[in-house]
Parts: C-alpha cells; sequence; structure tokens
C-alpha cells in the first residue's frame, strides 16, 4: 500500500470501472495522482476516498455537474445543496410514480382516458348484456365527447346513468343495435326511431344542452362528431339516429345541426 494503488486496483476497492474512475478525472471530481518512476498512477488513500465520495454522491442522485461544487463547499452550503438535491429526486420520484400510475390505468383499459363514473357507467352496459362491440363504441364516444364536448360531458353523463337505471329504455337501446344488421330502408327502423323519441322526451330535462355549449359557433361540428361516432360504418344505425333528432327537434327540443 505504501506505492499506492493502481487505477484498476483502485477501482476494484471503490465499487466502480476504470472507465468511470477516468470519466471523474475528465471532469475534474477526482485529480490525477502523480505517475511514479514506472510510469504508473498510484492512488493513496486521500484519493480512494475522494473517489468514494464522488461514487456515493452520484449514486443518491446527485448531477456528476454539480458534485465537485459540493465537497468543495463548507458544511452549510453542503447541506442546502445536499436539500436541493432532495428537491429535485422527490419531484422526480412523484412524475416517475405518475407515469407508472397511467401505465398501470393503461393496463385496465378505459381508466386512462375516462373517469370513473364514465367507467362505471361502461361496467354497468356489460352487466345489462349489451356485446364488447357495442361497449367499446360507447367508450370511444365517451373519450370523444370528454375532449370535445366537456361542457356537455357531465349532463351526458347523467343522461346515461339515468337510462342504464331503464329497463325499458335498455331494451330499446339493445334492439338499436340489433339494426345494424337491418337494411337502411327497413319500416322497424322508423317505428322505433318513434319509440326512441318517445322515451327521451318523457324526461325532457335530461335533453337540455348547456347554453355556454349551444352558443359556440362550432357546437353542431363537435356535437356531431360525437353523436354520430361511426355512423359512417352502420347505415341503419345512421338513419335510425336521423329520426330520433327529428322527432326530438318536431318536439321543439334543440338538437345542433350538423
Amino acid at each position: 500500500m505504501a506505492d499506492g494503488l493502481t487505477i484498476g486496483q483502485a477501482a476494484a476497492y471503490v465499487g466502480v470501472t476504470i472507465k468511470t474512475v477516468r470519466h471523474y478525472h475528465r471532469l475534474g471530481l477526482v485529480q490525477e495522482p502523480e505517475r511514479d518512476s514506472s510510469g504508473y498512477r498510484r492512488y493513496g488513500s486521500a484519493d480512494l476516498l475522494r473517489l468514494v465520495q464522488v461514487r456515493t454522491l452520484a449514486g443518491a442522485g446527485v448531477p456528476l455537474a454539480e458534485i465537485g461544487d459540493l465537497l468543495d463547499a463548507d458544511r452549510e452550503r453542503f447541506a442546502a445543496g445536499l436539500d436541493d438535491v432532495h428537491r429535485r429526486l422527490t419531484e422526480r420520484i412523484e412524475d416517475l410514480i405518475a407515469r407508472r400510475d397511467t401505465l398501470h390505468r393503461l393496463a385496465h383499459g378505459d381508466r386512462v382516458l375516462l373517469p370513473e363514473r364514465a367507467c362505471a357507467v361502461l361496467d354497468r352496459l356489460t352487466d345489462l348484456g349489451f356485446g364488447p362491440d357495442y361497449v367499446a363504441t360507447q367508450r370511444e364516444a365517451l373519450v370523444l365527447a370528454r375532449a370535445l364536448v366537456p361542457d356537455v360531458f357531465d349532463s351526458f353523463l347523467t343522461m346515461l346513468e339515468h337510462w342504464v337505471d331503464d329497463p325499458e329504455f335498455v331494451e330499446l337501446t339493445k334492439r338499436g343495435w340489433d339494426a345494424a344488421s337491418w337494411d337502411p330502408a327497413d319500416p322497424r327502423i322508423e317505428e322505433l326511431a318513434s319509440a326512441v323519441a318517445d322515451k327521451l322526451l318523457a324526461n325532457r330535462a335530461l335533453l337540455a344542452l348547456p347554453t355556454r355549449f349551444r352558443s359556440r359557433s362550432d357546437a353542431a361540428s363537435r356535437y356531431g362528431l360525437v353523436n354520430h361516432h361511426r355512423e359512417e360504418q352502420l347505415p341503419s344505425v345512421a338513419r335510425l339516429n336521423a329520426l330520433v333528432e327529428a322527432h326530438l327537434r318536431a318536439a321543439g327540443i334543440d338538437v345542433p345541426r350538423q
């Protein structure tokens, strides 16, 4: 030990790689020792202490660019510097936890894009016997509604929560989804549209759109994108919805026109 350690020995003693020691040298965190008569740099106890200090601070999350100033600071500045690093690490941890939670919600489908209240409605649809295609379409519509018509979203959820508790409306809705397989000219579509409209009009208060939404210049466009989602793939459902809206307008309900 009297002659000191080679860089390889010093790195092994401290628990880092030779490459790391050389990196510390390049950054000026640890001074390179003088070469001995054989041309080797020999590391003494003071060098090892500095290496251990740098390695410990780096392992604790202190940026390498800040370690030199910290080690050269007095006790008060050192403590203040560590407090600042602690604060930043805490913020990073909180950010990572939030990202982890987002990944967890992604693994559970709807939870990342919709509030629990909306997810509960979707779960209720499944419990009521609606097929996965219908539930998926409603999920997409809810995601669009939350993003495009946030002023309407809560009232829309309230309406859904009301209707899923109405067995008659549930059956009408199931028939409406079945209509996807009908010919668009099928006369049953007109009969179903009348029945759906009558059911909706039985609780007109649920159909009212917020004033702040109706006053938007693009309200009709936003409404259409949500309320007519995927209709281009379902012509019979598109006709059914158009007939229902016509009945509602004839009854005095303000339904935005695309």
